[in-house]
């Protein structure tokens, strides 16, 4: 530029590597339904979510995760693109049904044998593996007999948890034992937007606590696995609940939301109990006899971190009425996923919208920042997913232009690194997504990667967001030299 003055976008990767510690991990994250395909290969049984999307009017198009990016047969090209942005680190899933096909079975050597080679390829690429064990696709002869409402699906978690530990646990650092289970308990059993499709806020509250109890036996199945140094963690996805105004009606909507986003999940792991009101705004739908003794002590077992995921923020208020559309951004249904909060209206805060038409406010990704490390002092954090979906298309030049993309993970880095100045111990930051993928119950109609893939001819393309993130890599590499990351 003229004056030699450095452009923005440089400008700002500069800004941001200083801003960040050394050791701090730069990754990508993915979830194996959405990216792999190959969902009849080398054994792998069927998932809920393969179920789901083949039921009509489930999955916007009538579309499926068969083919999805066909990541099971390019992970080389894609760990060659995540050596070309200089990753730190991959978040990935594992697909259940792959490892244990069938009920009672053993683990499945050829399903296991493509996460060695994908582990194997990431380490040659000098990346650093972090694992999750559960990304949604429970194996659908689980859902059979239950799914997450029946108890026994946690001592099967646990089972499978073992079984990879002692497969990968010799080179992958960073181990998550699940992903998002509000999504899970409250999408899957209560609104029904996801899988298993399900609609009954009494069975959402008993997947709820079974999916906490997994985690914390799957924990304790890794801990028994798994060699010394080895991490372990569960990924939440706090929200950044507020209230529409002052007003007591929606101060307590806000309460209510709170409950069910935030304190049912981290009262129970991080200090081994429920939050009292949110047991007694749920009386009228559950007992909660589903919880026993000891289920508590094993929930709250120790963790060495915890991952955050967030997208934007939830305005709340009170004063809904029946039938009215509920616009609170996980899908349309019919049915709440939050139970006992019919009467909750959720409202868009101003500003600019992703194609989800979900408002950008990266002060939200503070505010959970600042609350996780104020409720559990002295965890390490990692923003484990961040991201937004706009509708890119590739140019005549051949170039993906995202720039509402790449304004949006620059300002939610720069939230990142406010939250590390006023004392957050975050050690990483990972991007949702590496590559465009199915998108769950909106298929292929929302584009969430760096990383363009063309569905029809599998062609990976590097959008300008890509080439600006690999910039901020670079910057934090060059500042801070090529340090082990922490995690590793």
């Amino acid at each position: 530029m003229p004056g030699g003055q450095p452009a923005p976008a440089q400008l700002a990767a500069a800004q941001l590597a200083a801003a960040l510690p050394a050791g701090f991990l730069w990754g990508a994250a993915t979830a194996s339904y959405q990216i792999e395909g190959a969902v009849a290969d080398d054994g792998r049984s069927p998932s809920i979510w393969d179920t789901f999307s083949r039921t009509p009017g489930r999955v916007h198009n009538g579309d499926t995760g068969d083919v999805a990016a066909d990541h099971y047969h390019r992970y080389r090209t894609d760990v060659g693109l995540m050596r070309e942005l200089g990753l730190s680190a991959y978040r990935f899933s594992v697909a259940w049904s792959r490892v244990l096909p069938e009920p009672g079975g053993r683990p499945n050597a050829r399903g296991l044998a493509f996460y060695d080679r994908l582990v194997d390829a990431m380490l040659e690429a000098g990346v650093v593996p972090a694992l999750t064990l559960y990304h949604w696709d429970l194996p659908q002869y689980l859902q059979d007999v239950g799914g997450w409402t029946n108890r026994d699906t946690a001592a099967r978690f646990a089972e499978y948890a073992e079984a990879v530990g002692r497969a990968l646990g010799d080179r992958v650092p960073m181990w998550t034992t699940l992903n998002e289970p509000w999504c899970a308990a409250f999408l899957g059993y209560a609104s029904g937007v996801h899988a298993p499709g399900i609609t009954d806020p009494a069975a959402a509250l008993t997947a709820h606590h079974h999916l906490l109890l997994a985690h914390g036996e799957g924990v304790a199945a890794l801990r028994a696995v798994l060699p010394a140094g080895r991490r372990i963690s569960l990924v939440l996805n706090p929200a950044a609940v507020r209230a529409a105004s002052d007003d007591p009606v929606d101060v307590d909507a806000a309460r209510r939301i709170d409950g069910l986003a935030n304190r049912i999940f981290l009262g129970p792991v991080i200090r081994g109990a429920y939050p009292a009101d949110v047991l007694a705004d749920t009386a009228s739908l559950t007992d909660w006899s589903h919880i026993r003794d000891g289920d508590l002590a094993a929930i709250s077992r120790p963790i060495d971190e915890m991952g955050v995921n967030y997208y934007t923020p939830s305005l709340v208020g009170g004063g809904a009425k029946p039938g009215e559309p509920r616009n609170d951004g996980h899908g349309v249904s019919a049915h709440s996923p939050w139970p006992g909060c019919d009467d909750v209206r959720f409202r868009h805060a101003p500003g600019p919208r992703t194609a989800m038409d979900w408002p950008v406010d990266p002060t939200g990704l503070y505010d959970v920042l600042m609350r996780v490390r104020a409720e559990a002092p002295g965890l390490p954090l990692l923003v484990t997913e961040n991201g937004a979906a706009y509708d890119d298309t590739v140019g005549p030049d051949g170039t993906v232009a995202d720039p509402g993309r790449q304004a949006y993970i620059a300002a939610h880095l720069a939230a990142v690194a406010r939250a590390v100045a006023d004392g957050a111990d975050v050690r990483g930051y990972f991007v949702w997504s590496l590559l465009d993928n199915f998108e769950w119950a909106y298929g292929y109609a929302k584009r969430f990667g760096i990383i363009h893939v063309d569905f029809a001819s599998g062609r990976r393309t590097l959008k300008d967001s890509a080439h600006w993130y690999a910039s901020v890599i670079a910057a934090h590499r060059g500042r801070n030299g090529n340090g082990e990351p922490q995690g590793a």
